[in-house]
């Protein structure tokens, strides 16, 4: 049965809602989607690194032997092995990380808004790098707080800074190895710096380490959450090693945190997939990310280079950009008289995409920037694409 004229509904949206907005890097996504477009927007790992074989054989080991486990309800902390494997693979001689410090997230950016919730109130001071990570941004401005940007140079935040602007502030969040949108890297020394005036003030600071594995170098940079696990929160996720569609992330904090987290995901999803979490288990519990992990960061540097060549030999002098020891971002800076949300009208008109730097910015952002992907695109394409957008740039610097 239908009802007959029914009054339309005038949505009252809380406040909340009507301050929230689209992810730019989404919208751009839809864009892309065409075929004709070389995108070196999305900051989506690359489908020839996903290991489908292994998995299909972990989802068949798992539901042939626990089965009736993996399609249960499972606890909010997440599957009990995994977490055990997550703990190990993060302590150290020094530091040794305990289960109970690990929580098991539907990716990354819900342990981003699962922190916001627990710790940010309205008008709450929050610590972001100049630039930061535009999903952290979008994450934490539901809960309405007030960005203070730390100021950054090539090799990432400034500790000494830090300490002039952290009074009050209620966390500091840094993504040290690779970042994104830079691609920047932090020197150990100025993690052990930064980690030390942290602690001395009592802040929060928030280890964002999706890329960290994907050194083009193969040299493990150490991680602060070992420098000081009483301080440190840190974040993890499976996306870029194994595959994104499995949505598993994790947390690792102090106990006392971890059990709010706990009661907060708890009122989200109640829990991570248990099938998911038991299938990245029995695909990586014999040591399948040290032989994995090495082909992606060799088809990255493939790419990585094959971008940088392209930029060397096409784009005009005044551009200047970063040449990253891993992860899967270039950021570029051009002439100030230039926006680069402009020019990516253009660049889409050209088939071409990217992603403009502004957004990345809490405060006072810097229209002439922009933020280039390598790893979805071969090369030969890289170098067709690279070559239509020092054109298009060109032209505007005449």
């Amino acid at each position: 049965m239908k009802i007959n004229n029914p009054k339309p509904i005038a949505w009252q949206f809380s406040r909340r809602a009507q301050q929230l907005q689209s992810s730019v890097i989404r919208e751009i996504l839809k864009v892309t989607m065409r075929p004709e477009i070389i995108s070196f927007a999305g900051g989506l790992p690359s489908p020839e690194t996903f290991p489908i074989e292994r998995m299909k054989e972990a989802f068949d080991t798992v539901l042939s032997r626990q089965g009736k486990v993996a399609l249960q309800y499972g606890p909010t902390d997440g599957y009990g092995p995994l977490r055990e494997w997550i703990a190990q693979s993060l302590s150290t001689p020094d530091n040794r990380i305990a289960m109970e410090q690990v929580l098991m997230v539907s990716g990354s950016q819900q342990a981003l808004d699962l922190l916001g919730k627990v710790l940010i109130d309205e008008g709450s001071k929050v610590l972001v790098e100049t630039p930061s990570y535009l999903g952290a941004l979008q994450a934490f401005s539901v809960y309405q707080p007030e960005f203070v940007s730390v100021p950054t140079d090539d090799d990432g935040l400034l500790p000494r800074e830090v300490e002039k602007i952290a009074d009050g502030a209620r966390l500091l969040y840094a993504l040290p190895n690779f970042q994104n949108p830079t691609g920047r890297t932090m020197p150990v020394e100025r993690r052990l710096q930064l980690v030390e005036t942290c602690a001395r003030l009592g802040l929060p600071l928030i280890e964002d380490d999706p890329y960290g594995a994907l050194s083009y170098r193969n040299e493990p940079l150490p991680k602060m959450v070992a420098m000081n696990p009483d301080g440190v929160i840190y974040m993890g996720s499976f996306s870029k090693v194994l595959t994104p569609g499995i949505r598993l992330g994790y947390v690792v904090a102090p106990v006392p945190l971890i059990r709010k987290l706990e009661q907060a995901k708890q009122a989200a999803d109640l829990h991570t997939s248990q099938l998911t979490q038991m299938v990245v288990y029995e695909t990586i519990k014999d040591g399948f990310l040290s032989q994995h992990i090495p082909s992606i960061r060799t088809l990255y540097a493939n790419q990585c280079q094959a971008m940088l060549d392209a930029m060397q030999e096409f784009f005009p002098a005044g551009v200047t950009w970063n040449k990253p020891e891993g992860g899967m971002f270039i950021w570029v800076k051009l002439p100030t008289h230039i926006d680069s949300m402009q020019l990516l009208e253009e660049a889409i008109e050209h088939h071409v995409a990217f992603v403009p730097g502004a957004p990345f910015y809490a405060n006072e952002p810097e229209k002439n920037t922009l933020r280039l992907s390598f790893v979805t695109v071969p090369p030969a394409k890289i170098r067709e694409g690279v070559e239509k957008l020092a054109k298009l740039i060109a032209a505007k610097m005449k």
